[in-house]
C-alpha cells in the first residue's frame, strides 16, 4: 500500500471479496517530516493522524505511509511498514546515479517494481503466510489451461503500467494480483468515494519519488560529485559548438537546456561518457530502426531465438510500434522496427507486446 488511491482501492476490493488482507507499505528513505515519525514507523497511531489538513506527499513519503495506515484502519485490516531503505538505495538510487553518470537514462520505477515489490516484498509476504502479493498496478494477469501466467495491459490503456513490469517471471506472476487492472481510473476513484477512503481525491504522483523537486542533475551531483565533469558539445562532423557541465545533464532527444545558438533546432543525438562529448544535430537524425537490449526477460520463461513480429515500446509514453525481435544469446535481444523511431535511448526499457500481452522486455543498450 503506497498510500495512493490505486493500491488503497485494490486492498478494499479484495477485502470486500472476503479475502484475508494484510496491508504492507515500504519505507524507502529516511523521513524528514517533523512530529510523529517514530509513531509512524512503530505503527502507533497518534492524535496527529486525525489532523484534518490534507498533506499529500509525492510517493512513499512519510505522509503516504500515514495515508496507507488510515486506509487500512478504515478497512479494518492490519497494516505493517517494512524498512527497505538499504535495498532501495542499492537497487534503485545507486543504479539511477550510475546510469546517468554513464550517459544513460534510467527508469527507477522499473527497478523498484522488479527488485523490491516483486522480489524483496514478495519474499516478505511469505513471512505473513500470504498466498499472493496484490498491488494497485493497471495490468492484468490471465491464466492458460496449462497453468501458465500471461501479463496483459490494463483495461485503461491511458493508465497502463505493464511497461514497468516486463521483468516479472512466471513464479512471480503466479503469486501476483492486480485488482484494479480491469478498471479505468474514474471507476477506481468512484470505488474510493463509495468506501469513504480519505485518498479518494488524492492526485497521482508524477515525479521521481526521491527527486521531488525534479532537479535530477543536482541529485546526481550530490550523490556522485565527480559527475560534474566538463566536456564539449559537437555536431555530427565533430565540430565543437559549445561546452557543458557533465553528461548526466543530457538524454537522447533532448532539445531544451542545451545552451547553444543555432539557426535550426538541435537535439541530443548521442552521449559519449568516455570522452565527455555530447553530439547534437537536427531532429531527423534521431531516427533509428534497430536496437540491442540486455537484461532481457521473456515472461513465458522461454527465449524467442527466431524473429517474431511484435509491437515494441521504447518509452512509457511511446506508442508501441510494429517491429520484430529475436533473442541473440542469454539475456540479450535485437529489435528491428518497420519505420525509424525517434530517440531510442540507452538505459530505457524496450518492451515487446503481442496485442495486449507482454512477451518480455529488456534494457536498451
Amino acid at each position: 500500500m503506497s498510500g495512493g488511491v490505486d493500491s488503497s482501492v485494490a486492498a478494499a476490493l479484495l477485502a470486500e471479496q472476503g479475502h484475508d488482507v494484510i496491508g504492507v507499505s515500504m519505507q524507502l528513505y529516511p523521513s524528514t517530516r517533523d512530529g510523529n515519525n517514530a509513531a509512524a514507523r512503530s505503527g502507533q497511531a497518534t492524535a496527529a493522524d486525525e489532523d484534518p489538513v490534507q498533506r499529500w506527499g509525492t510517493c512513499c513519503t512519510i505522509d503516504d505511509l500515514y495515508d496507507a495506515r488510515r486506509v487500512a484502519a478504515t478497512l479494518g485490516i492490519p497494516h505493517y511498514i517494512v524498512n527497505f531503505e538499504s535495498q532501495f538505495g542499492e537497487h534503485v538510487v545507486s543504479n539511477f546515479v550510475r546510469e546517468y553518470v554513464s550517459g544513460r537514462t534510467p527508469i527507477p520505477c522499473s527497478h523498484c517494481n522488479s527488485d523490491l515489490k516483486f522480489a524483496e516484498l514478495l519474499d516478505r509476504a511469505k513471512a505473513y503466510d500470504a498466498e499472493r502479493l496484490a498491488t494497485g498496478h493497471y495490468a492484468r494477469i490471465e491464466q492458460d489451461d496449462a497453468g501458465g501466467s500471461h501479463l496483459h495491459r490494463g483495461a485503461d490503456h491511458s493508465k497502463d503500467q505493464t511497461y514497468f513490469l516486463f521483468s516479472l517471471t512466471q513464479a512471480q506472476l503466479s503469486r501476483a494480483s492486480f485488482p484494479v487492472g480491469h478498471l479505468d481510473k474514474d471507476t477506481v476513484r468512484e470505488h474510493a468515494h463509495r468506501l469513504k477512503l480519505r485518498v479518494a481525491s488524492k492526485p497521482d504522483s508524477q515525479e521521481i519519488c526521491f527527486v521531488p523537486d525534479g532537479d535530477y542533475a543536482a541529485f546526481v551531483e550530490r550523490q556522485a560529485p565527480g559527475a560534474a565533469r566538463a566536456g564539449t558539445m559537437v555536431n555530427n562532423d565533430g565540430r565543437v559548438l559549445g561546452t557543458h557541465g557533465g553528461v548526466h545533464r543530457f538524454t537522447i532527444g533532448q532539445r531544451k537546456g542545451l545552451g547553444l545558438s543555432s539557426n535550426e533546432p538541435l537535439y541530443v543525438l548521442e552521449i559519449k561518457p568516455d570522452t565527455a562529448q555530447v553530439v547534437v544535430g537536427p531532429r531527423e537524425a534521431l531516427g533509428r530502426t534497430t536496437l540491442t537490449a540486455s537484461g532481457v526477460n521473456w515472461v513465458s520463461g522461454v527465449a524467442e531465438p527466431d524473429w517474431r513480429t511484435v509491437s515494441a515500446q521504447i518509452r512509457h509514453r511511446h506508442a508501441a510500434a510494429p517491429a520484430r525481435v529475436r533473442a541473440t544469446d542469454e539475456g540479450h535481444a535485437e529489435v528491428e522496427f518497420g519505420a525509424p523511431q525517434t530517440a531510442v535511448t540507452p538505459g530505457q526499457a524496450v518492451v515487446f507486446y503481442e496485442g495486449d500481452e507482454v512477451l518480455g522486455g529488456g534494457w536498451i543498450d
